[in-house]
């Protein structure tokens, strides 16, 4: 099941709008250098990040972002467009982050979500925990970040 979103907006989307197997697209933000620099300045001050003539003597070749931003970046994606306005509850963490590919100035991010599991709480019925498979690509198709999310989500009133 794929599409490029859910049929529910953000606003009346419960913990049932989220289906196993189902695999939802959002994006795409442009990743300019000068916020690749800035917040390699200001949380991860490190050359490849945040310095474009030290960055060409580092094995990526160039100025790359830091896996922390592109986190960020995927975060208010799936933020905006996956996650219930109305039923999300937080999250408990993620599993198994990984960078496989650097992103670099110009790249267009986007995101693909695949809804793992659904499941009620045993203990509290009045919510439910779904686990997601997050990727985030990048103009390419290629695969620059991916992790497993867990939410928990309100069940719909009545």
């Amino acid at each position: 099941m794929k599409g490029t979103g859910f049929t529910t907006p953000r606003r009346q989307r419960y913990f049932e709008d989220y289906i196993t197997g189902a695999v939802h697209e959002f994006g795409s933000v442009t990743v300019p250098e000068d916020e690749i620099i800035e917040f390699g300045n200001r949380f991860v001050p490190q050359p490849y990040h945040t310095d474009p003539v030290l960055a060409k003597k580092t094995i990526y070749g160039g100025i790359i972002a830091s896996g922390w931003h592109t986190a960020a970046v995927m975060m208010r994606v799936y933020s905006d467009n996956y996650l219930s306005q109305v039923a999300n509850l937080g999250s408990p963490g993620v599993d198994e982050l990984r960078w496989p590919k650097p992103v670099r100035p110009g790249d267009q991010l986007s995101i693909r979500v695949t809804v793992l599991e659904t499941r009620l709480s045993s203990s509290k019925p009045d919510r439910g925990i779904v686990h997601s498979f997050l990727e985030t690509l990048n103009q390419d198709g290629e695969v620059v970040m991916s992790m497993k999310m867990v939410n928990f989500m309100s069940t719909r009133p009545g």
